[in-house]
Formats: structure tokens, sequence, C-alpha cells
């Protein structure tokens, strides 16, 4: 069992990572129904928060059913870092979580997210504002470093568990490094192993297979693993994990009726959280990765993203589900 703070995660948990514009209610509905032990919102802003910007005040949206559950913030302000904890502790999670992993130039730029690994002492102070503001158990989501040249994990691990974080989640790449290249986990199993960390650390980076995450595993003996952009499109990778884990098979491969199912749930449940027309278009950019690599889709892949009525939209997944009714996938 893994623990963080006062939640109990199973033995080797399989996290979801938060992801902007991806891991909202919708989504996150789906990897819990597939098996993810604990997720995030999407990232958050500080100053967001407290300017009751509506974008950011509608990420605070959580649900029972995807418990345990953290929300993620972010800011390179201390003030508004604690100012926001005490926002975010208002709709109850089950933790809270710092990014300063996002490489994107526009958190970079103002000094929050994976910038903040510029400034060990910066981030302390960051996370330190945080923890002092809420109850909540307090983990953070990191990266290697900022460049293959100024890789300070060890560092930051270390500071990080001295001032109380629960947990950390280590992004095997440097900022420098986007998403590009391999990341190295080699710095994380570094991380786990040093005799001074007793907080649970997860790996995250490159996990797209069950055979993957076992090598992992074993390789590098992290708590449990965060996935991230495996997880879009298809949310099966979870109790695929998990099965292989157990049992050293693999799972029979999510059949055409399994797709249509989980992006017809995924439609409904996003136009249940934010109406008909939102739900509608911020659906679309998932249909690719549900039906990906099948022959001769391109036509009814057109239809999903361009149709803008719930019923048209679902006389659509009907004919892909006549149509396709016994494509096998190799």
């Amino acid at each position: 069992m893994v623990k963080i703070g006062n939640i109990e995660l199973p033995e080797f948990p399989l996290l979801l990572a938060p992801m902007e514009d991806v891991s909202d209610p919708p989504f996150r509905r789906l990897c819990k129904a597939h098996g993810a032990d604990l997720m995030f919102s999407e990232f958050i802003s500080s100053e967001g928060l407290i300017r009751d910007a509506i974008k950011s005040r509608q990420k605070l949206d959580i649900f029972d059913y995807e418990r345990p559950v953290g929300i993620q913030i972010f800011g390179g302000d201390e003030e508004a870092m604690a100012m926001s904890a005490k926002i975010v502790e208002a709709v109850n999670p089950d933790l809270i979580d710092i990014n300063f992993g996002c490489p994107v130039k526009k958190v970079v730029c103002k000094g929050a997210g994976a910038a903040v690994l510029k400034d060990i002492d910066l981030m302390v102070r960051l996370t330190k504002a945080v923890i002092d503001s809420t109850n909540l158990p307090v983990t953070v989501k990191t990266r290697l470093g900022w460049d293959e040249n100024s890789i300070n994990i060890d560092e930051v691990a270390e500071r990080l568990q001295d001032i109380g974080v629960k947990a950390l989640s280590i992004h095997g790449r440097t900022r420098a490094q986007l998403y590009k290249g391999e990341a190295d986990w080699s710095h994380i199993a570094r991380v786990k192993n040093n005799p001074r960390i007793t907080m649970p650390i997860f790996g995250n980076g490159d996990i797209d297979s069950p055979e993957k995450a076992l090598e992992y595993k074993n390789k590098y003996g992290v708590d449990g693993i965060m996935i991230g952009r495996a997880a879009i499109g298809y949310p099966w990778i979870f109790n695929e994990i998990k099965h292989f884990l157990k049992t050293g098979e693999k799972l029979p491969l999510p059949t055409m009726q399994d797709r249509i199912e989980a992006a017809r749930n995924h439609l409904t449940w996003a136009m249940d959280w934010k109406g008909d027309k939102l739900g509608i278009v911020e659906t679309r950019r998932h249909y690719t990765n549900y039906f990906k690599g099948i022959a001769n889709f391109k036509e009814y892949r057109q239809r999903l993203v361009t149709t803008d009525g719930k019923e048209e939209l679902y006389k659509v997944f009907d004919e892909i589900s006549d149509v396709y009714s016994d494509y096998e996938f190799a």
C-alpha cells in the first residue's frame, strides 16, 4: 500500500497525469472507470483563481466518484499560491498538487511551471506557502531540471520532503527537452534510492504499454507510475497495465464497440458538464485517438469533428457501430 498523507492507494498505483485541455471531469471519469487510482485536475493558475477567472474556477469541479482526486495549481508568487490553496481547499479535494514541470512558454515566461526549476529557493518558498495555508496533503509534479547542464532533482526532492511535501511525481525530461527525446528514468531511480527519501516517488514519461510499465517498475523501483499522453483516447491502458503486472498476460484489445461506447460516454458526460455546444466542441479533439489506425475511417472522423447536433452525432456513432460491427484489431 502507498500512502500520501492519510490517502491510501493500492500497491504500485497508476496515476493519471494532469493535462491541460484534456484532464477534465469527463475524461477523468473514463480513466477512473478503466482503472486509474489517483487523478488530478487540469493545472490551474493561482492568479486566475484569485481574479475569479471563470475558466480557472470551472477547473475546480470535482465529483465524489473520482476520489481520490487532487487539484493542481501553478504560479510564481508566494502570496497568490497561498491564497489559491485556500480557495482550492474549499472545494474539498483529497490533495493539492503543485506544478513545477509544465514546459510551455506561456507558463514559463510568467516564472511558473518548469521555470521554477531555475530557482530552488523560490520553489521551496512557493511550496511552503501552500503547505502553511492548507490542511490537505501537498504533492509536487516536476521535471529533472531546466536543461541537461542543470539537473537538480536530487536537491529538489530532499528540500521539498524536508518542508512537508507528501509525494513527488517526476517527469524524466528536462524543460529544454519539452516532450522530445526519451525520458531518462535513471535520475528518478536515483531519487527513489536516496536513503533520505521516504515520501512516495512516482515516475512519468513514455509509459505507453503494459510491457514498458513492468520493465520500468522492475528497473527503476518507483512507487507507482503516472500516465499522460498514452491515456488520451485510450483509457483502457490502466487496467491493461494492472492485469499484466498481476498475471503476466495481456488483456484483449478494446473492440470497436468498446471504443464507440467510450467516445459516446465521453461526449455525453462533456455535454452534461459544460452544456451541449461546448461539450460537442471540446470532445472533438479526442476522436482521432479513440479511432486510431482504423482502415477507411476518414469519412467518419470528418463527420465526428464537424457535426454540431448531439442527435446527429449519436446517429454517426450508430452508423459506425453497424458498418464496423465485425472489425477486429490486430
